[in-house]
């Protein structure tokens, strides 16, 4: 369940990874991304960044070295700005002129004011950011040990969510016994994601009623 840099390594007019992966939450390293660049120099690679903010590796720090290079960001999820529709870009002079030249002919979501203004609220309450950052990981993390006590297996998530099977039931099961309970969780019913649910880092009241729910589901004492 991870990107494999050897397999990016075959002609292509461009490549596009979301770092940390969605639905996975498994992170590349930044050195494999460079490796990436390095196989495809003459390409765009995008690389989107949507969870980095919880524990990726950002690429920002390659594109002095690699004009191919664009990063992808949003303010929807770690700034909690979703309905304002706020992202960017950085990237190489080259490729941010080109985003420019096409722009207003693809934008579908143009800034109005108040997502400007809420933009740059968050920008200059950085303090908060940080501190909202940390909050999700550390939810994160008590969700993850949970669930492996309850006999989940989970992998190694750097975003928002996790990804999680239990060996004794199937994804589409549970997530409709999880429904049951008033528990909402995302399903992927493809071949390699159906045993997996994806399930959102909330509040610690939302953890503990999914895990309550996860114990009746399952029959723990």
């Amino acid at each position: 369940m991870r990107v494999r840099v050897e397999d990016y390594r075959r002609e292509a007019g461009s490549i596009v990874i979301a770092n940390p992966n969605a639905p996975t939450g498994v992170a590349l390293p930044r050195a494999e991304i460079a490796r990436l660049l390095e196989d495809h120099p003459d390409i765009p690679v995008v690389i989107d960044e949507a969870y980095v903010d919880f524990g990726g590796e950002s690429a920002v720090p390659l594109i002095a070295d690699h004009p191919n290079l664009l990063v992808v960001q949003t303010m929807s999820k770690s700034r909690a700005l979703a309905g304002l529709r706020v992202g960017y870009a950085l990237g190489g002079v080259g490729l941010i002129e080109a985003l420019h030249r096409v722009k207003n002919s693809f934008n579908s979501y143009p800034l109005g004011r108040l997502a400007q203004a809420g933009a740059t609220a968050s920008v200059h309450d950085d303090a908060y950011f940080h501190e909202s950052c940390a909050r999700v990981v550390a939810g994160r993390e008590a969700m993850t040990r949970e669930l492996i006590r309850l006999g989940f297996v989970v992998l190694p998530s750097s975003a928002n969510f996790v990804f999680a099977r239990h060996p004794a039931r199937g994804g589409p099961e549970f997530a409709a016994a999880l429904r049951e309970h008033a528990v909402l969780v995302r399903h992927f019913n493809k071949p390699r994601t159906a045993p997996y649910l994806r399930i959102t880092v909330g509040t610690e009241d939302d953890v503990r009623r999914l895990i309550a729910a996860a114990v009746l589901i399952l029959g723990h004492e």
